[in-house]
């Protein structure tokens, strides 16, 4: 983009970012390597993949707890408990593959 060129909205919202944290003294995020960059797809794809067994078990289980709204109830919270709990070991795995960090065994 040439100079002469107007810039969008979120152009001179990301240099304003990028401005402020030049003053704050933060650094740019560095690149990820291409192994990152694979590592990170295969960690989302897994946590994908438990969400989506996750959801399936989840509709049966609803849909045989469904007449008894106690039991409806602990199914739900059980589920959004277990899908914040991969959520948050996908996210966590993210920022350690992106720190560079190895897993642990």
């Amino acid at each position: 983009m040439s100079d002469n060129e107007p810039k969008s909205s979120f152009e001179l919202a990301m240099e304003k970012l990028r401005a402020k944290d030049r003053q704050s003294g933060e650094k740019s995020p560095a690149a990820l390597t291409q192994q990152q960059k694979q590592d990170i797809a295969a960690c989302r794809g897994k946590a994908e993949a438990r969400l989506a067994e996750m959801e399936i078990l989840f509709r049966s289980t609803r849909a045989a707890a469904a007449a008894e709204p106690e039991a409806l109830q602990k199914v739900e919270e059980q589920y959004a408990r277990d899908r914040r709990r991969v959520e948050e070991r996908r996210d966590a795995d993210i920022a350690r593959i992106k720190a560079g960090k190895k897993r642990k065994a």
